[in-house]
């Protein structure tokens, strides 16, 4: 889309979602034959509406007298008309230009569209943008206001509004100076919040949007906090609690009873959808501390805190509050209303705006700040740990083990003796006749030498060896 198309305050918003169908519907072969209520239907806006925005793209403009969109009129023969053929003008490659989804301009309000675009270029050229100059860019077209731009806190809400679809992520002030940095996606990346029926859109004037057409004659005369005017005398608006005044001194109250008699509460339409997972527990909160929760969720949206975020905040902590007990007990005394002003709508988290319990919000990652802090404390707790461990006095020595006993001397006692020898090995009977048959007195006296008289009267007996015995001899046969 060129850029003359978005800054230019020639053009209405309508233009924008107009050009970008257009644009889109020409690329085919045939080019852009929708007729005006299909264009409409496509981008969801009133047929008149889609009608002043072709007229603003069809004729030249103020400024550079250029036609953003050439319009072919075609009639048949027999006098029928046929839809319009309509091509848009080819850019320049000098001139300057911003990419925007195609589904952006069917999914997004004009208004919103063109603060989109605007968002996208300052992105791509790495541009710092504040509240004011968005809101700077953008511009009234109708009633007294036309032609002014929108102050800074139309645009706030515009750009809270613009978060709340998905289509950018606001990062609060993470920008340079102190800025807000923003972040457009090709495509949302959460559902956009319904907004509940009573809540007009109204960035544009007192009166809500109605496609096109003209303006209630009368305005409105219902507001957030309707006052309500009792009597002449009025009545005491500021509270009072029953027992603030000490006895003894006299007080002149219209309210005898000492029941506060004031407004009645009303809470915006956006403090209610807030306040959404909460709502079985709201009748149980009194109104005091119900107009403080309104306060303070009317500051943090204010500071820039979207509705999206404080209310999955909300439905996180409350969650965990009602599973550890019933929480309709606490209603009864009161704590879930103190909890939700103490516990419940607080930032948890760094010093960043973006960090949520400890998770970057739009990217739900870790913050790495946190990790930071966290790493650092933990290196902190276990040098503290050692140091408590070196200033410790060491711990004494066990006592020494009591002396073995002494072990008694080892007595060793002999050897006994070897058995003795018993000779050779005998041979059996009919061995043993030969060896008597054929002995001699040689062999008798050898064998009585070499293995003694028992060994040799084994083998050749009593007749042959006895005559061989001498005194030596009877007396070793004796001992044996």
């Amino acid at each position: 889309m060129p850029l003359r198309l978005v800054v230019g305050a020639q053009y209405r918003d309508a233009a924008l979602s107009v050009y970008i169908k257009i644009a889109a519907l020409a690329m085919r072969p045939e080019g852009c034959t929708a007729k005006v209520s299909v264009l409409a239907e496509y981008l969801g806006l009133s047929k008149s509406v889609v009608e002043r925005g072709l007229k603003d793209l069809s004729h030249p403009d103020e400024v550079d007298g250029l036609v953003e969109v050439v319009t072919t009129r075609r009639t048949l023969r027999g006098g029928r008309g046929q839809s319009a053929h309509r091509v848009v003008r080819k850019a320049t490659e000098a001139e300057h230009f911003v990419w925007v989804p195609v589904r952006a301009a069917d999914a997004l309000s004009p208004r919103l569209l063109r603060l989109y675009a605007l968002i996208a270029y300052a992105e791509a050229r790495n541009v710092p943008l504040a509240v004011g100059d968005l809101g700077g860019m953008l511009y009234h077209h109708t009633g007294t206001k036309a032609g002014q731009h929108l102050g800074d806190r139309q645009a706030a809400r515009l750009i809270e509004e613009l978060g709340s679809t998905g289509w950018i992520t606001v990062h609060a002030r993470q920008g340079l100076q102190g800025r807000h940095a923003y972040e457009t996606h090709r495509h949302p990346i959460h559902p956009a919040a319904q907004a509940p029926a009573a809540a007009p859109v109204i960035h544009d004037g007192s009166g809500a949007v109605s496609a096109g057409g003209s303006l209630a004659s009368r305005e409105d005369q219902r507001t957030d906090r309707p006052v309500k005017r009792a009597g002449v005398g009025g009545s005491i608006r500021r509270r009072r609690d029953a027992g603030s005044s000490a006895r003894g001194h006299s007080e002149k109250r219209s309210n005898s009873s000492g029941a506060y008699r004031g407004p009645g509460l009303q809470l915006s339409p956006r403090v209610w959808q807030v306040l959404e997972p909460v709502r079985p527990e709201l009748p149980s909160i009194s109104p005091y501390v119900l107009r403080r929760i309104g306060q303070e969720i009317g500051r943090q949206l204010s500071a820039g805190v979207g509705m999206e975020r404080l209310t999955a905040r909300l439905l996180t902590r409350y969650s965990r509050l009602t599973a550890h007990g019933p929480a309709a007990e606490r209603a009864r005394r009161g704590d879930v209303g103190r909890w939700i002003l103490g516990a419940g709508l607080p930032r948890h988290g760094c010093r960043l705006d973006s960090c949520e319990d400890g998770v970057t919000w739009a990217t739900r990652e870790r913050c790495h700040l946190c990790a930071n802090i966290a790493a650092a404390s933990a290196e902190a707790e276990r040098l503290a740990a050692e140091e408590a461990r070196a200033q410790q006095p060491a711990a004494a020595a066990p006592p020494p083990d009591p002396p073995a006993p002494s072990r008694p001397p080892t007595t060793w006692l002999p050897w006994p003796p070897p058995p003795p020898d018993p000779g050779p090995d005998l041979p059996d009977g009919d061995e043993r006749e030969q060896l008597r048959a054929a002995a001699t007195p040689e062999a008798v006296r050898q064998a009585l030498a070499e293995h003694g008289a028992p060994t040799a009267i084994r083998l050749y007996g009593h007749a042959l060896v006895l005559p061989h015995l001498t005194k030596h001899h009877d007396e070793g046969t004796t001992a044996s």
